[in-house]
């Protein structure tokens, strides 16, 4: 990788960083009526959710890793919403990114070779060098969610090692790997936002920390008034509109 600039001849500061649409965070129903069966919400209704800057709970495959992650543009990540997210979820707060993103960036890989079980490509930690201090805090977790998302922002803006985790999504996105690191820039690209997404796991408030499975995930979703579907759904959606020629809710 090639030495990364100083960022003092940068005129970047946290104003360049577009602000999201909305700051405000999921709020909790009081009374939610119990569903008679399993059900996942329409594609329309969770793709119209994301535009806005809601979150949305997403799962994968029973036999794969079997957890539903919260999924949220990086473009549209507030101080609140970044709170919210590490409130319920645990593990690394990501930020899925296309390669290419992450090349202008140069943030290489994390390690040459990948043992993760399912190859989910993470990179060197990064945090944005204006406006952060410690770069832990919600406010500077989501300040660097969004200077990744931002086209303003280019290699020197970031110090590395940092607190946010960058993934690398392979090319054909959810077509080419059922992920959630794919499922969040699909998601973008979809709902036509910047296309990188903050994504973490749902665990369950238990002694054990648990991770929230499909039944869990549902329950979760209606008390936060959020939309739930899964990466095999996200995959079809894209099969069958891209077998029709339309990408992006346009005919190409």
């Amino acid at each position: 990788m090639a030495p990364v600039s100083s960022a003092s001849s940068e005129n970047l500061t946290t104003s360049n960083i577009p602000a999201p649409a909305s700051s405000a965070r999921p709020t909790a129903a009081h009374a939610v009526p119990a569903r008679p069966s399993f059900a996942f919400d329409r594609m329309e209704d969770a793709l119209a959710a994301f535009a806005r800057g809601e979150f949305l709970v997403v799962m994968d495959d029973e036999g794969r890793e079997n957890e539903g992650d919260l999924i949220l543009a990086a473009s549209e990540c507030s101080t609140e919403k970044m709170a919210w997210l590490i409130r319920h979820a645990s593990g690394y707060v990501c930020c899925a990114l296309p390669g290419a993103r992450l090349d202008a960036l140069a943030i290489p890989m994390m390690v040459a070779e990948n043992q993760d079980p399912h190859r989910t490509a993470y990179t060197v930690t990064v945090d944005y060098r204006h406006g952060t201090t410690t770069g832990i805090s919600a406010h500077d977790r989501a300040l660097t969610a969004r200077a990744l998302a931002s086209s303003a922002t280019r290699a020197s803006s970031f110090s590395r090692p940092g607190h946010m985790v960058p993934l690398r999504v392979r090319a054909g996105g959810v077509l080419a790997r059922r992920g959630h690191t794919e499922a969040a820039v699909d998601l973008c690209a979809l709902a036509g936002l910047p296309r990188a997404g903050v994504l973490c796991e749902l665990v369950e408030d238990d002694e054990a920390g648990s991770m929230m499975r499909r039944d869990g995930c549902r329950a979760f979703a209606d008390r936060w008034g959020l939309k739930m579907i899964s990466v095999e759904m996200l995959a079809r959606w894209r099969a069958e509109r891209e077998a029709d020629g339309v990408q992006n809710g346009t005919r190409e």
